[in-house]
C-alpha cells in the first residue's frame, strides 16, 4: 500500500481517487474552496463510454445524465447550417458526479500545497492540476484555447432545443450552447484569437436570459506527445496535465478519465505507463497537426489530405466514443471553412 497525494480534484483527478481509493491510502488536494468548486467545460460527453468508465468505480452514470441529446446543430461562419445526429451524446451533473468519485475520502480543498511538502509525506505525487501543471516542469512547446462559459437560466423558451455548435472563422475555436434541463444551459466559447468572451456575451445579449455561474480558464491543446515529461521524481502526470484533450472538439473528460485508467494499470512502473498513453493518444498529434494549422492559415487540403482521413476513420471507429454520427462530408465542411 502507498500514500498517494491527487493534486486537483476536477475529472482526472476525482475518478483517480474512485480507483485507488480501496487499495491506497489516498490524499486530494484542490486549490478551489468546496463553495468555488467548479470546471470549465459545457458537461458534455459520450454516455456510452461514460457508462463502461464509472462502472469501474462502482457508479452507475445513468443517475447523473441530465439531457440526451438527438441532433448537434451546427451553424457555419458561411451562414451554412446543418445538423449531425447524435447517438448518446449528453450533459450530465458534472460535479455531482465528482463529489460520488471522491465521498468518503479525505479532500483538502482551498489548499495548494509546495512540492517539497508533499515530497515528504507521500510516496507518489499525481499532479492532476490540468492546464496549470503545477508539479511538472514547464513545457517547450504549449499550446492552448481561453475558455468562458455562463451557466444560464431562460425565464421563457430556451433558444435551441439541442447542442448547437458555431466554429469561428478558420477554426480558430468555437462557440457552444449545451442544454441543461428546463430552462438551464451553458453557453461558452473558446478562441485562439481570444474573442470568446465577446462571442459569448453578444449570444446572451441576443437571447437574454439570468447568469447564475461564470467560469473560464484555458485549456491544452497540445497533445501528449507534446507535454513530456510524464514525470519527474515522486510526481506523475494524469489527464490533462500531460495533454489529454481531443484538439478537434476540446474534449477532455474521456480522454482524461482512460488516461487515469492506464495510469492504474501501470502504477508504479512510470516508463511503461507513458509508452501506453503515447500509444493510445497516437491520433491525437495528427488531430493537433490539423487543428493548429487551420487556426494558423496554414492549412493545405492537397498536403494534409491524408492526415484528415486519419482523423475520419478514427472518429467513424470510434462513433460511440463521440456519442455521433460521423461522417466525411461533415469533416470536409469544417475543413474548408
Amino acid at each position: 500500500m502507498m500514500k498517494i497525494a491527487v493534486c486537483g480534484i476536477g475529472v482526472a483527478g476525482s475518478y483517480l481517487i474512485s480507483r485507488l481509493k480501496d487499495s491506497h491510502e489516498l490524499v486530494g488536494y484542490e486549490r478551489m474552496s468546496e463553495d468555488r468548486h467548479d470546471s470549465i467545460c459545457a458537461w458534455g460527453t459520450s454516455k456510452s463510454r461514460m457508462l463502461e468508465l464509472c462502472k469501474k468505480s462502482g457508479i452507475d452514470f445513468n443517475d447523473y445524465v441530465i439531457h440526451n441529446g438527438k441532433n448537434m446543430h451546427i451553424e457555419m461562419n458561411n451562414n451554412k447550417k446543418f445538423d449531425i445526429k447524435l447517438h448518446g451524446l449528453c450533459t450530465y451533473d458534472k460535479i455531482r458526479l465528482i463529489k460520488d468519485f471522491v465521498k468518503d475520502c479525505k479532500i483538502n480543498y482551498g489548499v495548494s500545497p509546495k512540492l517539497e511538502e508533499l515530497e515528504k509525506e507521500f510516496d507518489m505525487i499525481i499532479d492532476c492540476t490540468g492546464f496549470h501543471r503545477v508539479y511538472l516542469p514547464k513545457l517547450e512547446q504549449d499550446f492552448f484555447l481561453p475558455t468562458y462559459e455562463y451557466k444560464v437560466e431562460y425565464k421563457d423558451n430556451v433558444p435551441y432545443d439541442d447542442f448547437l455548435v458555431r466554429p469561428f472563422d478558420k477554426m480558430t475555436g468555437y462557440l457552444w450552447y449545451f442544454p441543461l434541463g428546463g430552462k438551464f444551459a451553458h453557453i461558452g466559447a473558446g478562441d485562439y484569437k481570444k474573442n470568446h468572451v465577446k462571442a459569448t456575451d453578444e449570444f446572451l445579449k441576443k437571447y437574454g436570459g439570468t447568469v447564475l455561474k461564470t467560469v473560464g480558464r484555458p485549456i491544452r491543446l497540445a497533445t501528449p506527445n507534446l507535454c513530456k515529461p510524464f514525470f519527474k521524481g515522486k510526481v506523475v502526470g494524469v489527464g490533462e496535465s500531460i495533454g489529454t484533450v481531443y484538439p478537434l472538439l476540446g474534449e477532455g473528460i474521456i480522454p482524461s478519465m482512460e488516461c487515469a485508467d492506464i495510469f492504474v494499470k501501470n502504477l508504479g512502473n512510470n516508463d511503461a505507463y507513458e509508452k501506453e498513453v503515447l500509444e493510445h493518444f497516437k491520433i491525437y498529434g495528427k488531430v493537433f497537426n490539423f487543428v493548429r494549422n487551420k487556426m494558423k492559415n496554414k492549412f493545405s487540403m492537397i498536403k494534409q489530405i491524408i492526415e484528415l482521413l486519419s482523423i475520419f476513420r478514427y472518429m467513424k471507429k470510434n462513433e460511440d466514443r463521440f456519442g455521433m454520427e460521423i461522417h466525411i462530408r461533415d469533416l470536409m465542411k469544417v475543413a474548408k471553412a
